[in-house]
């Protein structure tokens, strides 16, 4: 009877190793607006599109968005990683019931992350060159787009 349990305890940590990398995913969508609209989109991730647009990336990966247009200043931005709630709880579930190796697997994959700043929002400004948006003109860009209650 013991080894049953010993068994059924082992074959569920491996069955449930990895949650967060089962119920999060590995990847994540990048949302990206851009003013003006059709600006290019470049990454450091070899990903290029049209803004708006939704890019797919690695969640462990950091990168960089490039947007330029015609007529206008480039800008930078970097996108970044940090351990979202969700996954922070995914990991707490791993560790209580057991699942080390789900520990291991969510790490390594970094099912555990989420990018920020997600949505990316660009305004380009008319002129010539490129500048780097600082997190201070990030944070306030993006707490112009969150509804105050």
């Amino acid at each position: 009877m013991k080894s049953y349990f010993v068994a059924g305890v082992v074959a569920s940590s491996i069955l449930l190793a990895g949650c967060g990398t089962v119920v999060r995913g590995t990847s994540e969508d990048i949302k990206i607006d851009v003013k003006p609209a059709n600006a290019k989109i470049t990454s450091t991730t070899a990903h290029t599109c049209v803004g708006p647009c939704v890019i797919n990336v690695p969640r462990k990966k950091e990168f960089t968005l490039t947007a330029s247009a015609p007529g206008y200043q480039s800008q930078v931005i970097d996108v970044q990683t940090r351990v979202s709630g969700k996954g922070a709880a995914g990991m707490a579930g791993n560790v209580l019931i057991g699942g080390i190796i789900g520990v291991g697997v969510d790490a390594a994959t970094g099912a555990t992350l989420d990018h920020y700043p997600n949505p990316v929002t660009f305004n380009l400004k008319r002129g010539k060159g490129s500048r780097k948006l600082t997190p201070a003109e990030i944070k306030l860009m993006n707490k112009a787009k969150t509804p105050t209650s």
